[in-house]
């Protein structure tokens, strides 16, 4: 009998949709209150995780998905290193 292994689901900061968490991308804040994003999905500290979807990052800034994770403001450089990180996907 096969046992199936669990995969860890994750909810979208932009649009609530629940996937893989290898799927989508990690904003991280540090205990110094440092944001970055993670590719590893292992680094210390609060995480929100966000669709690689251009889209799901403007919903995410419209509704201020991020900001609601973090109970805080999220630096302007954030957004646009997630918006660098698209288009590289994209490509």
């Amino acid at each position: 009998m096969a046992v199936k292994k669990k995969i860890p689901l994750r909810k979208c900061v932009g649009c609530g949709e629940m996937k893989s968490k290898k799927e989508m991308i990690r904003v991280v804040k540090n205990d110094q209150g440092e944001f970055f994003l993670d590719s590893t999905g292992k680094k210390n500290g609060r995480g929100a995780y966000i669709c690689p979807q251009k889209s799901c990052l403007e919903m995410a800034m419209k509704n201020k998905g991020l900001e609601r994770s973090f109970k805080q403001s999220i630096p302007v450089e954030i957004y646009e290193v997630l918006e660098k990180e698209l288009e590289d996907i994209e490509i």
